[in-house]
């Protein structure tokens, strides 16, 4: 009979398989570190559930792109945005548009990224927002122009009480820009936090 050498082997590949061994070579995320003047900021991408997005964030944050824009829109119980303007409201030219992942299940609730985008939903390049809330309206429900939604990347993980700081600054048009903050709310560092 051969049932007892079967149930031996199977059980080894059970052990095998549930080791905390055999997990080890998951990877960590990435977690980024903003120091901006109203506080630390620090988040962790989600490399493996948003790569092109993750990837993009992380290669703006290598390059120093971030160090001195400001948050240049804060909209209290919704959202405050960054990654696209310095002091005084001009634009730093940004590389190629990608392709949205808002189809990766992740949701825009509070303390999450997203990407900020125009009415096409694959033109976003370095401009993020960071839900103040669950803004279930703006996750992906369908591959079409009201449904494609806001592809969330990567969540604060200390400092939401430094977001929500900042969420209470006033704010007043500035150009053709509504909501923002008349005092700037600057980033002055991003930097990726070693392992």
């Amino acid at each position: 009979m051969r049932w007892p050498s079967l149930l031996f082997s199977t059980a080894i590949a059970v052990l095998v398989i549930s080791s905390p061994l055999a997990q080890t070579n998951k990877k960590e995320n990435t977690m980024v570190r903003f120091t901006t003047n109203y506080g630390v900021i620090d988040i962790e991408v989600f490399d493996d559930q948003a790569p092109v997005t993750a990837k993009n964030f992380v290669d703006y944050v290598n390059d120093g792109f971030y160090d001195g824009l400001i948050m240049h829109r804060v909209i209290p119980n919704f959202v405050i945005q960054g990654g696209g303007f310095e002091p005084g409201m001009k634009e730093r030219p940004t590389r190629d548009p990608i392709k949205n992942e808002a189809d990766n299940g992740l949701k825009n609730d509070r303390g999450t990224l997203s990407m900020a985008r125009t009415n096409d939903p694959n033109s976003a390049s370095s401009q993020f927002f960071i839900n103040l809330k669950d803004n279930a309206f703006l996750d992906h429900s369908g591959k079409n122009p009201s449904g494609w939604g806001y592809a969330v990347f990567a969540k604060v993980v200390k400092g939401i009480d430094v977001v929500d700081k900042i969420a209470g600054v006033e704010t007043a048009r500035a150009g053709v820009h509504d909501d923002v903050p008349k005092k700037d709310v600057i980033i002055t560092t991003a930097e990726i936090l070693a392992d």
